[in-house]
């Protein structure tokens, strides 16, 4: 157990953020070497790699991508974890498998996940008694909670995903001062114990994921007395970023490096841009480097008025595999960012509709120049790498809307 006192977790939410930066990338090298030396899968995303030159941001973003869709066909080649582990299994505590099928594993150390800190920036403090509605059945959401509880000396209700009355009947006998769920059955709780008549009212403050959650849903929790704080984490990685007191952005988790990119690339974009979540995870067990999540999101600037100096990220804005189904041909992200390279552009989009009942695709690319022939040679791309006709309309660079869409499928 760790008993915390004060306002801040422990000393690296408060670092300078030249020193963190300067101190990942100094122990980001140690990292690299020891994936390669002990997960093969790893060592085979790296190859020709020489890990002594991943020391800076552009030499992070030059490594290739680790995508969902690798971690499937790796781990169905070589189960149960692809050779992306770096710890053997009897070093492990536990084997989870996630809708995929992905199986993550979780090693002995304490707070694997490393929830803990998001729960203190939430007001989790030691000995309160948390309520765990978070999935304990092949998934590992429910041991992220315990995890992160034990170690803050929280003990926990393994709720589960117990019918919604036994639940129920569990808060009123044990008064949890915490929950941690998703924001849509926290509302159905107080919903059902308000009409049932049972007092929940001792839940103060939770901690949610797993769901969207606008501000309109917190300030509808507060109403009722519950002061939640939203995190955001994947089973492949646990915690990335979570929300403090300041209410701004989610402040990203001390243990990654995250990056933002163009989706269907490993492209980074500018801050404030909206982009794909690349994560690269300083956990020895299970190293992942430059893994996609699939998630969008944007880097906010400044730090949090909360004090803590990591950056913030605007939180969950929608999924970057923008994958569709066009006249019988599937057209993904990746495809799209091959045409633009392919002419030196930057930023575009295709847009999928319906003209005359036929489905109709339109490649948006933004630039300066609208003379020459860019508009047929993009044409052209389009043609060769979809195997697709479509229109090309050339826009001025900034028009597109900042949402990270990549592929805009307007049909439904």
């Amino acid at each position: 157990m760790v008993e915390q006192a004060g306002e801040f977790y422990d000393r690296q939410e408060v670092r300078d953020p030249e020193q963190r930066l300067a101190q990942m990338f100094t122990a980001l090298p140690g990292l690299v070497r020891h994936a390669m030396d002990n997960a093969p899968g790893i060592a085979a995303q790296l190859d020709g790699v020489d890990a002594a030159d991943i020391s800076s941001p552009d030499a992070l973003a030059k490594l290739p991508v680790l995508r969902k869709a690798d971690l499937v066909a790796r781990q169905a080649a070589e189960p149960p974890f692809g050779g992306l582990a770096a710890t053997p299994l009897p070093r492990l505590a536990r084997a989870f498998v996630s809708p995929g099928p992905i199986c993550e594993p979780e090693s002995l150390r304490t707070d694997y996940w490393r929830f803990a800190r998001a729960f203190f920036a939430a007001g989790f403090r030691t000995g309160q008694l948390i309520h765990n509605a978070f999935s304990y059945h092949l998934t590992p959401a429910g041991a992220m909670i315990e995890g992160g509880a034990r170690l803050l000396g929280c003990p926990v209700i393994p709720a589960g995903t117990s019918p919604t009355a036994r639940q129920l009947e569990a808060i009123e006998r044990l008064s949890p001062v915490a929950f941690a769920g998703t924001p849509d059955f926290l509302e159905a709780l107080l919903d059902e114990g308000r009409e049932r008549g049972i007092d929940i009212s001792s839940i103060e403050r939770a901690v949610v994921s797993g769901a969207a959650f606008p501000t309109a849903t917190r300030d509808r929790l507060l109403k009722r007395g519950v002061d939640a704080y939203e995190c955001y984490a994947t089973a492949d990685l646990g915690l990335i970023a979570y929300e403090s007191s300041a209410r701004e952005g989610l402040i990203i988790d001390e243990a990654i490096i995250l990056e933002i990119v163009r989706p269907g690339t490993g492209e980074p974009v500018e801050d404030g841009e909206v982009g794909e979540v690349l994560v690269t995870s300083f956990n020895p067990d299970y190293p992942l480097i430059r893994f996609a999540t699939g998630d969008l999101s944007a880097i906010m600037n400044g730090t949090s008025p909360c004090g803590r100096t990591n950056r913030r990220i605007r939180g969950w804005l929608g999924r970057a595999d923008q994958s569709t189904k066009v006249r019988g041909l599937f057209v993904h992200p990746q495809q799209v960012a091959a045409i633009l390279t392919r002419h030196h552009l930057r930023r575009g989009r295709l847009v999928v509709d319906v003209d005359e009942g036929k489905d109709r695709l339109r490649l948006l690319a933004e630039t300066a120049d609208r003379e020459g022939r860019l508009d047929a040679a993009l044409g052209d791309s389009l043609r060769d790498v979809t195997s697709l006709r479509g229109d090309v309309e050339l826009v001025a660079p900034g028009s597109l809307p900042n949402d990270g869409k990549v592929i805009d499928d307007q049909r439904a």
